[in-house]
Protein backbone atom coordinates (compact mmCIF):
# COMPACT_ATOMS: atom_id res chain seq x y z
CA UNK A 1 0.00 0.00 0.00
CA UNK A 2 1.15 4.00 -0.88
CA UNK A 3 2.09 5.85 1.90
CA UNK A 4 3.55 9.25 2.32
CA UNK A 5 7.54 9.25 2.35
CA UNK A 6 8.99 10.25 6.00
CA UNK A 7 12.42 8.91 6.16
CA UNK A 8 15.56 8.89 4.29
CA UNK A 9 15.05 4.97 4.36
CA UNK A 10 11.41 4.89 2.76
CA UNK A 11 12.83 7.22 0.40
CA UNK A 12 15.67 4.88 -0.57
CA UNK A 13 13.08 1.52 -0.69
CA UNK A 14 10.85 3.85 -2.88
CA UNK A 15 13.82 4.90 -5.45
CA UNK A 16 14.43 1.07 -5.62
CA UNK A 17 10.75 -0.02 -6.40
CA UNK A 18 10.47 2.64 -8.86
CA UNK A 19 13.66 1.14 -10.33
CA UNK A 20 12.05 -2.44 -10.48
CA UNK A 21 8.96 -1.26 -12.21
CA UNK A 22 10.21 0.98 -14.66
CA UNK A 23 11.92 -2.68 -15.56
CA UNK A 24 9.10 -4.08 -16.36
CA UNK A 25 6.97 -3.59 -19.68
CA UNK A 26 4.34 -1.44 -18.18
CA UNK A 27 0.65 -1.03 -19.95
CA UNK A 28 -0.83 2.55 -19.77
CA UNK A 29 -3.96 2.55 -17.34
CA UNK A 30 -2.79 -0.28 -15.77
CA UNK A 31 -3.06 -0.97 -11.60
CA UNK A 32 1.23 -0.65 -12.36
CA UNK A 33 1.28 2.04 -14.31
CA UNK A 34 -1.12 3.92 -11.67
CA UNK A 35 1.46 2.75 -8.77
CA UNK A 36 4.63 4.13 -10.72
CA UNK A 37 2.58 7.71 -11.28
CA UNK A 38 1.75 7.85 -7.50
CA UNK A 39 4.82 6.37 -6.22
CA UNK A 40 6.81 8.99 -8.57
CA UNK A 41 4.58 11.75 -7.44
CA UNK A 42 5.04 10.87 -3.43
CA UNK A 43 9.20 10.94 -4.06
CA UNK A 44 8.93 14.46 -5.71
CA UNK A 45 7.11 16.01 -2.84
CA UNK A 46 9.80 14.25 -0.40
CA UNK A 47 12.76 15.49 -2.86
CA UNK A 48 11.22 19.06 -2.78
CA UNK A 49 11.00 19.21 0.92
CA UNK A 50 14.64 17.71 1.96
CA UNK A 51 16.20 18.36 -1.52
CA UNK A 52 15.29 21.62 -2.76
CA UNK A 53 16.31 23.09 -5.87
CA UNK A 54 17.41 26.85 -6.15
CA UNK A 55 17.06 28.79 -9.23
CA UNK A 56 20.16 29.99 -10.94
CA UNK A 57 21.20 33.60 -11.40
CA UNK A 58 19.21 35.52 -13.81
CA UNK A 59 21.79 36.49 -15.82
CA UNK A 60 23.36 33.06 -16.13
CA UNK A 61 20.07 32.10 -16.89
CA UNK A 62 20.08 34.46 -19.83
CA UNK A 63 23.14 33.51 -20.68
CA UNK A 64 22.54 29.90 -20.47
CA UNK A 65 19.43 30.14 -22.51
CA UNK A 66 21.00 31.68 -25.52
CA UNK A 67 23.41 29.16 -26.08
CA UNK A 68 20.98 26.65 -25.87
CA UNK A 69 19.07 28.69 -28.30
CA UNK A 70 22.20 29.56 -30.66
CA UNK A 71 20.93 33.10 -29.91
CA UNK A 72 23.96 35.91 -30.15
CA UNK A 73 24.35 39.25 -28.26
CA UNK A 74 22.86 41.18 -31.27
CA UNK A 75 20.06 39.38 -30.94
CA UNK A 76 19.07 39.86 -27.19
CA UNK A 77 19.59 43.50 -27.82
CA UNK A 78 17.07 43.67 -30.29
CA UNK A 79 14.82 41.60 -27.81
CA UNK A 80 15.78 43.75 -24.97
CA UNK A 81 16.27 47.51 -26.58
CA UNK A 82 19.75 48.26 -27.46
CA UNK A 83 23.07 46.89 -26.91
CA UNK A 84 24.30 49.21 -24.11
CA UNK A 85 20.72 47.57 -22.48
CA UNK A 86 21.97 44.62 -23.30
CA UNK A 87 25.32 44.91 -22.18
CA UNK A 88 23.97 46.62 -18.78
CA UNK A 89 22.10 44.13 -18.06
CA UNK A 90 24.41 41.26 -18.62
CA UNK A 91 27.14 42.76 -16.56
CA UNK A 92 24.99 43.36 -13.59
CA UNK A 93 25.03 47.26 -14.09
CA UNK A 94 21.08 47.34 -14.78
CA UNK A 95 18.73 45.42 -12.96
CA UNK A 96 15.87 44.12 -15.79
CA UNK A 97 12.59 45.63 -16.19
CA UNK A 98 9.26 43.87 -16.10
CA UNK A 99 9.11 44.44 -19.62
CA UNK A 100 12.00 42.76 -20.13
CA UNK A 101 11.09 39.92 -17.87
CA UNK A 102 7.78 39.13 -20.26
CA UNK A 103 9.92 39.45 -23.12
CA UNK A 104 12.62 37.09 -22.07
CA UNK A 105 10.07 34.83 -20.37
CA UNK A 106 7.82 34.99 -24.11
CA UNK A 107 11.25 34.83 -26.28
CA UNK A 108 13.01 32.42 -24.56
CA UNK A 109 10.82 30.47 -22.11
CA UNK A 110 12.54 31.36 -18.57
CA UNK A 111 10.05 31.23 -16.10
CA UNK A 112 9.35 34.84 -14.33
CA UNK A 113 10.25 33.28 -10.95
CA UNK A 114 13.69 32.76 -12.14
CA UNK A 115 14.14 35.99 -13.92
CA UNK A 116 11.99 38.18 -10.83
CA UNK A 117 14.98 36.86 -8.45
CA UNK A 118 17.34 40.04 -6.57
CA UNK A 119 21.14 39.45 -7.89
Amino acid sequence: MLKPIKTEKEYDDALAHVYELMQTDIVEGSAISDELEILSLLIKEYEQVHYPVSYPNPIEAIKFRMEQMNLSENELSDLLGTRSRKSEVLSGKRKLSLSMIRKLTDILHIPAEVLIQAY
